[in-house]
């Protein structure tokens, strides 16, 4: 019994992508050998593929750090807002309580 082969254009392409062997493998086989397998196994490959290029290209722009950052600064922020808005409540409520005992 022969071995069926695969797409070897595509299995090296991926390679040289950084595909793993067996995932490449997978892919390649099942896109020579299997149409109705085929277009399931290119799609989880290649939304595979897309998550790891979005990993790459959000750890570039900073990654998660500067989210954390953004969001410690906005929290600060909102800190220091709601303590002016305090302060400035005390600040009415003290005059009133001036005002009424004069």
């Amino acid at each position: 019994m022969a071995k069926t082969k695969i797409d070897k254009e595509l299995f090296d392409r991926m390679r040289k992508l950084g595909v793993r062997k067996s995932r490449a493998r997978k892919v390649a086989d099942a896109v020579r050998n299997s149409p109705k397998q085929a277009p399931k196994t290119a799609r989880k490959a290649m939304s595979d593929l897309q998550s790891a290029a979005s990993e790459i290209q959000g750890r570039l722009n900073g990654g998660p750090a500067a989210k954390r950052s953004a969001a410690a600064k906005k929290a600060a922020r909102t800190r220091k807002a709601k303590a002016k808005a305090r302060d400035d409540r005390a600040k009415n409520v003290a005059r009133s309580r001036a005002l009424s005992r004069s």
